[in-house]
């Protein structure tokens, strides 16, 4: 192997995020709601297993194809024009290279499931490749990437049970809420960049009101995560661990409240704890007679 071949294959791993791992996260959480709901806190070996290396897969192969999505904007953004890509390191066609050789086993991973979760692999599929192109014409591009991000919810329940319930919707919809939330927070860190280059943001659409909407987002997160506690005849260890939630999107606020970029970046990726706290109280609730 030449001495090249490392290099490169440090650049893709800067490309695809995985030195920032908070992404992956983001979008784990939610799934792991989904399928410890759906299995009723005891999934099966293989299904944990898909679902999380389909996670890291997905969301790396989303990382390839949202920079060369915004190739021609982030070299004009102050956080993204060290990227690997932006700076000229690879071509756009590694890109695209890295995005379907990532995605092609996260394919492989749902062939033992059945014929619903086939589809449903389509349509998140779809969603990952189109968020990035949303931010040139949706106001409020987040509420896209909550759908994005969330999809492994449905697919979840597909996978253990044959059908998307309500409860799955209502987990995938309370996905949304906060995704606006800290991606809110996450755009209030690049909005005077993306004013002067035309992306679309929610920081931007909220303006003044941007630490009020992502507040009422986190709220209307909690309270739909209540109602699936309460579809699901849950108690006190799911309660505390959406008042532990409560508590860190109460900690986001004084973080958020004085709109500084330091501030706003430290809220989003302190967000794994949201999702991790009631991640908690759903393990805890079938673990814990």
């Amino acid at each position: 192997m030449s001495a090249a071949a490392p290099r490169r294959l440090v650049l893709y791993w800067r490309l695809v995020r995985l030195h920032r791992p908070i992404g992956i996260l983001l979008l784990l959480w939610p799934t792991l709601w989904g399928l410890f709901i759906a299995s009723r806190g005891e999934p099966d070996p293989y299904d944990l297993f898909a679902f999380l290396v389909g996670t890291v897969l997905m969301r790396s192969a989303g990382c390839a194809i949202n920079d060369w999505a915004d190739r021609d904007f982030d070299r004009h953004v102050a956080r993204t024009r060290d990227r690997p890509l932006t700076a000229g390191l690879i071509r756009p066609w590694e890109a695209l290279a890295v995005a379907a050789a990532l995605s092609l086993p996260a394919l492989l991973l749902v062939l033992p499931f059945n014929p619903l979760t086939w589809l449903l692999t389509g349509v998140a599929g779809f969603l990952a490749a189109s968020y990035p192109f949303t931010k040139r014409f949706l106001a409020i591009p987040q509420a896209y990437l909550g759908i994005a991000f969330g999809f492994g919810i449905p697919m979840a329940f597909a996978a253990v049970t044959d059908s998307v319930p309500l409860t799955a919707w209502l987990l995938l919809a309370a996905n949304i809420c906060w995704a606006v939330a800290y991606d809110t927070e996450y755009a209030m860190v690049d909005r005077d960049d993306d004013l002067r280059i035309g992306i679309r943001t929610a920081a931007i659409t909220f303006g003044r009101w941007d630490v009020a909407a992502v507040m009422v987002c986190y709220a209307l997160t909690l309270a739909l995560l209540a109602l699936v506690g309460h579809r699901q005849d849950f108690g006190l260890w799911y309660g505390l661990g959406l008042g532990v939630a409560a508590a860190i999107a109460a900690y986001h606020w004084t973080l958020i409240r004085g709109r500084s970029r330091e501030g706003c970046f430290r809220a989003f990726n302190h967000n794994t704890w949201f999702g991790a706290a009631v991640f908690a109280g759903v393990v805890l609730e079938y673990w814990i007679p």
